[in-house]
Order: structure tokens, then sequence, then C-alpha cells
């Protein structure tokens, strides 16, 4: 994604600046979670944040743009994938992963925002779906290397696997209110494998 193609705010860069681009989408994260998208008045994150508002107005323009750009930073500061050597482990470390962001007072509240965001807003939307795309990027690989090693079977789409492990758990925050603990990520992560393994996300030869 280039700095062009992601709107206002999204350049990446250094010294003043970065921290300033990091101090702002800090108090968007905070007002977004205590009040979600109608909550988020661009005056209102530049007090937060302690900077000008007339560098959040030129830089952001938007509330959409704001969590735009909020989204491809909390892609970018996501961990790293676990390679453990078994797709269970693996998909277990990637179960616990989302199981811990969406457990966390702040971080569980700031997705349920985000995603509220997106179904009234395309920008949000499609930053949302970036997001996404990004962190299924990371982890697929765990499912091909599963294909190479014999764990799953030929045709496998990968990218559904990894689909499959955090659908559950989002399903949990957002619908049932059932306890995201580490024995509901697990139980994901064991389903995903299951299902992966009895050949449920083979795609159909073209």
């Amino acid at each position: 994604m280039t700095a062009a193609s992601a709107g206002p705010g999204a350049v990446r860069p250094g010294g003043r600046t970065a921290r300033v681009r990091a101090a702002v989408l800090r108090a968007a994260g905070d007002a977004l979670a205590e009040g979600g998208l109608a909550g988020l008045d661009l005056a209102d994150v530049a007090r937060r944040a302690e900077v000008g508002r007339t560098t959040v107005y030129r830089r952001w323009g938007s509330p959409a743009n704001l969590v735009a750009d909020l989204l491809a930073d909390m892609a970018e500061q996501s961990l790293p994938r676990t390679e453990t050597g078994t797709l269970a482990g693996d998909l277990r470390a990637n179960a616990r992963l989302v199981q811990r962001t969406l457990a966390d007072t702040r971080q569980g509240a700031l997705f349920k925002a985000v995603i509220a965001a997106a179904t009234c807003d395309e920008q949000a939307a499609a930053a949302l779906h970036r997001f996404y795309d990004t962190r299924v990027t990371e982890w697929e690989p765990c499912a091909r290397q599963a294909v190479a090693r014999g764990e799953l079977p030929e045709g496998t789409d990968t990218r559904e696997v990894i689909r499959a492990v955090s659908a559950p758990l989002y399903y949990r925050l957002l619908t049932t209110g059932d306890p995201l603990d580490e024995a509901a990520a697990d139980r994901a992560a064991d389903a995903a494998v299951a299902a992966a393994k009895a050949g449920v996300f083979v795609t159909a030869p073209s």
C-alpha cells in the first residue's frame, strides 16, 4: 500500500511527525473504544493527543480517514506469526494472539467500534478489509507449510484455514458474549485443524 493510496495521515515519516501521528492514533483509539465512530471528533482527538487541531484536520481531514490510518497502524504493529513446526501448534498460537487482543478491555472495545463503523462507512470498511487481509497474509504460510509437510491435502485454500481460526472468537466478541479465554482459543484452532485435515477447505478444481 503506497502513501498515496492509503489516504490522509498515512505517510510514514520519522521524527516529530511520527511522534505526533502515534499520539493522535493512540488518542483516536481511546476515543473509539469509549464512544464508537459517532464519538470520534477530530478536535477531541487533538485535545487528547495534545497536538494542534490544525495538524489533525490537515493530515486526516475526517474521522473515516483517521480510522483508516489507525487500522493500518494496528496491522503494522501486530505481532508476527509463530511457527512451531505443526499446524496445530501454529494455529493455536494464532488463536491465542487473537484471543488476547479481543479479551483486552481497550482492544476489544476498539474492534467492536471499528467493525460497527465498517457497517456504515465505505472507507472504514475498506480499511478493515485491508487490516484482515494483512493479518491473514501474515499467518497463511503456516497452513501452506502444512500442505507441503503433508498435514493437509493438496488444494487446500490456506487463507480460509486462517480465517476459520479467528471467526469463532469474533463471534463471541460480537454476539454471544461468551468468555474469550484460552480454552475458547484452543477449541477454535483445533476445530480449524480438524476441518482442514478433513478436506473442508479444499477448493473444487476449475
